[in-house]
């Protein structure tokens, strides 16, 4: 299935890179347009991926078109190539806030539409991406476009109605996380390591942490205990975060964050 990405901005770009650079589609298979001409010069150059003249252009060479453009620009764009989009072709959104519904309507009937809620991590290949289907998307298509996203990471697919979730939680997620290694960091700094050294630590420990539970499959709790000695020092800067709410403070969090996502989008 050729692939044409729609807008080469951080993401974009990030996805396009993915797929070519995982093995998941070859160059020639693939085509990019956005209208910063020096953006689109960069990307092609970067992935070996040929730039079209137009967005057009893009989505009639393709069988699955991903839209990574400014919701505000979703509907018009669709309505705008509608011609070439056939039935059969499949469109993949990143747009937040711009439903299912809503993109169907500006196509034909049997065009597959999938809403997805990636994040930032993917521009490292460790991204998070959630799909949500439309009515018409068949059995290659949701393929597709899952080996799409796991190529910049890992793809879930979930009912549209928890695309809020998904936002707050691993959409939003990251900013949580920087705030995280940031303070483990300022922590660091605190007990006489440099700044430098802190960043270096702090990082690469949550990033461990995270490939543990992955990797082992198991819950956090019962990796947690794994470190946890009797009276040791875990288990008393344990106790101290629990006292100060972190666990409370990072429910909220997610739960504003979602709210917010689901205010957006009405």
């Amino acid at each position: 299935m050729k692939l044409a990405f729609l807008g080469v901005g951080a993401m974009g770009s990030a996805l396009a890179k993915g797929v070519v650079s995982s093995g998941f589609r070859a160059p020639e298979d693939v085509v990019i347009f956005d209208p910063d001409s020096r953006r689109l010069s960069e990307t092609s150059t970067a992935t070996g991926i040929a730039a079209a003249a137009s967005a057009r252009d893009a989505a009639a060479f393709a069988e699955a078109i991903i839209i990574c453009v400014k919701p505000a620009m979703v509907e018009s764009l669709l309505k705008e190539m509608a011609e070439v989009i056939e039935p059969g072709k499949l469109v993949i959104s990143i747009a937040a806030g711009v439903r299912l519904e809503r993109m169907q309507a500006c196509l034909r009937e049997g065009v597959g539409v999938i809403r997805v809620m990636p994040n930032t991590p993917a521009q490292v290949g460790m991204g998070a991406s959630a799909l949500a289907l439309g009515k018409s998307v068949n059995q290659r298509q949701r393929d597709t476009a899952a080996g799409l996203f796991e190529s910049v990471g890992l793809a879930v697919v979930v009912d549209e109605k928890l695309l809020d979730a998904v936002t707050g939680l691993s959409g939003s997620g990251p900013a949580f996380v920087y705030t995280f290694i940031e303070a483990l960091a300022d922590a660091g700094v605190s007990v006489g390591l440099t700044r430098e050294a802190a960043i270096a630590l702090a990082a690469q420990t949550v990033a461990g942490a995270a490939q543990m539970v992955l990797k082992t499959g198991r819950h956090p709790a019962v990796l947690r205990d794994q470190v946890t000695s009797p009276a040791g020092t875990t288990i008393a800067g344990c106790a101290e975060l629990e006292r100060k709410g972190l666990r409370a403070a990072v429910i909220s969090a997610v739960q504003a964050a979602a709210a917010r996502s689901a205010e957006m989008g009405k």
